[in-house]
């Protein structure tokens, strides 16, 4: 395990947990009642506010904000919390805001990179290896699936739901649900196919691909997902339909329109 390294200008609250092998830069601050996992490194001005609990080997560079209040008039000062996996990137000027609600915190699962100035308001929940490029903004309750990729500049309204392998190209507004699976484009996002790219590198191919074609046409022309075959993606994709939506679902670009 490396050694523990604090620079002598960083701040860190008598209260912190740090892991072993944690690495803190200059003029870091770490507040009270903050966990801190093994071999985690925090940057120079780095700030991690009261009630983050982090897992290992996260890289937080510089000017990160972890932890802040959520941007809510009914926010009341309850002690509220981030929670954040292991083996994540949050590159410079990220900021992830406090839940409000004190049972559930705002979380951002493992694996993930949130790149310069993405923002992730309160009480959202991302998963696994999200991607969220530069300038992205997620507004309070957005739920995002994992191996999710959001492109620059992305502005998504407060509790829209994106499915797991979806793609949302960049300088768009996502204002309503994105399916699973699926690419989306236009100035307000719309579906436009299935995200090849992404499915073919996760494997999902052959009979799994075809039936995802088949479920993505019939949900483009309206038509009920009957007669397909019982893949576990056309299960998750069912059940994902099944759950409530607060914002309905983002419009598909139709057959004989240009994509853009």
């Amino acid at each position: 395990m490396p050694e523990t390294l604090i620079h002598p200008l960083a701040a860190i609250a008598p209260t912190a947990k740090l892991g072993q092998g944690v690495k803190v830069g200059p003029f870091a601050v770490v507040e009270g009642h903050v966990e801190i996992g093994d071999e985690c490194v925090l940057d120079a001005h780095a700030v991690i506010r009261s009630f983050v609990r982090m897992g290992a080997r996260n890289r937080v560079h510089a000017h990160v904000v972890l932890g802040g209040e959520p941007q809510d008039v009914s926010f009341g000062g309850e002690e509220t919390g981030v929670e954040i996996g292991d083996d994540n990137v949050l590159r410079e000027a990220v900021t992830v805001h406090r839940s409000t609600n004190i049972e559930r915190p705002t979380r951002i699962g493992s694996g993930c990179m949130l790149m310069v100035n993405a923002h992730v308001a309160h009480d959202c929940r991302l998963g696994d290896n999200v991607m969220m490029i530069n300038d992205v903004n997620f507004a309070g309750h957005v739920r995002v699936d994992d191996n999710v990729i959001v492109g620059g500049g992305t502005q998504v309204h407060q509790f829209v739901r994106i499915g797991r392998y979806a793609m949302v190209s960049g300088s768009t507004g996502l204002a309503r649900d994105a399916l699973p699976y699926t690419m989306l484009f236009g100035i307000l996002a719309r579906h436009v196919r299935l995200n090849t790219i992404g499915l073919r590198r996760a494997g999902i191919k052959g009979e799994r691909y075809r039936a995802l074609e088949t479920a993505f046409r019939a949900l483009r022309d309206g038509n009920p997902l009957d007669d397909l075959p019982d893949t576990e993606d056309i299960r998750h994709l069912r059940q994902w339909l099944a759950e409530p939506s607060k914002r309905g679902l983002s419009a598909f670009v139709r057959r004989g329109e240009k994509e853009g």
